[in-house]
């Protein structure tokens, strides 16, 4: 067999595993333009023949609430992921200070704890503070494991940068806040838009937290919706579909636009000169 056949070979088959894959997607997006009358046709309508946007309209008028305070909550996440594991990952890939491999095999470790536990410790923490029921708590619930990995995406990314950068500015009088401000985040730009993407996105998901830190509050996040329209409106499939759909439209937004940084950002520190 030739490297063309081969290759061709790869192709197919990577393409089938694709198709597989993105079916449940292509499905959501069938489904969510079929007409009631057709939900329960057997067999079903592989494409959307009689297409109706009554869904759509109905996610516009039940859930725009709950889509905005999943914005809310996402940029805030983002915001705070930044602030704290940008500092954290300069300090311990220029600086160095004592203890530093400790803390990325404590950071290590929280990656590894289950959510469910985590958000279980919050819930007594808020409960005293009286953060259940409010979107800042969910960003701090958030933040929670945005921060440990965006302080290793930092540190790794951080490691890479050229002495020479570092050594120019403190001859030219920079203290370590403005070369850290001047100097080390401009050139990873990389890594800033890889940890606040990936930041973004656990807190625009994110059910576990959600479902136990705001179950009956206002403030309820787009997953919390999706999960009780289903439960109030166990029959409109169409409306619950076009919920995921508009659900899944930032992500995968975001993916596309910002795919070259990620890819940049997380291969950084993986080959050392």
């Amino acid at each position: 067999m030739n490297s063309r056949t081969r290759s061709r070979r790869h192709t197919v088959i990577g393409l089938v595993l694709t198709a597989l894959m993105l079916f449940p997607v292509y499905w959501m997006l069938n489904v969510s333009l079929t007409p009631q009358q057709d939900m329960r046709k057997s067999p079903p309508d592989l494409l959307p023949l009689h297409p109706t946007f009554e869904g759509y309209r109905a996610v516009l008028h039940d859930q725009l609430p709950y889509l905005g305070t999943s914005l809310l909550i996402g940029l805030g996440t983002v915001v705070l992921t930044l602030l704290l594991a940008a500092p954290a990952g300069f300090a311990l890939a220029e600086l160095r200070p004592r203890g530093g491999g400790l803390l990325g095999l404590v950071l290590l470790v929280a990656q590894m704890i289950p959510g469910i536990v985590t958000a279980m410790g919050f819930y007594g923490i808020f409960l005293d503070l009286g953060l259940l029921n409010s979107w800042w708590g969910l960003i701090i619930a958030d933040s929670t494991i945005a921060v440990p990995f965006g302080v290793m995406i930092f540190t790794a990314f951080m490691s890479g940068i050229p002495g020479e950068l570092i050594a120019a500015a403190r001859i030219d009088g920079a203290g370590t806040l403005r070369t850290f401000l001047s100097v080390v985040l401009p050139v990873s730009r990389n890594a800033v838009v890889t940890v606040s993407l990936f930041g973004f996105l656990w807190a625009w998901s994110d059910f576990v937290f959600a479902n136990t830190l705001d179950g009956g509050g206002e403030w309820r996040p787009i997953t919390l919706g999706i999960y009780h329209y289903i439960g109030n409106n166990n029959q409109e499939w169409n409306a619950i579909m076009a919920t995921a759909v508009i659900a899944s439209l930032p992500a995968v937004a975001l993916l596309v636009l910002a795919q070259r940084y990620v890819a940049a950002g997380v291969t950084a520190g993986a080959v050392k000169d």
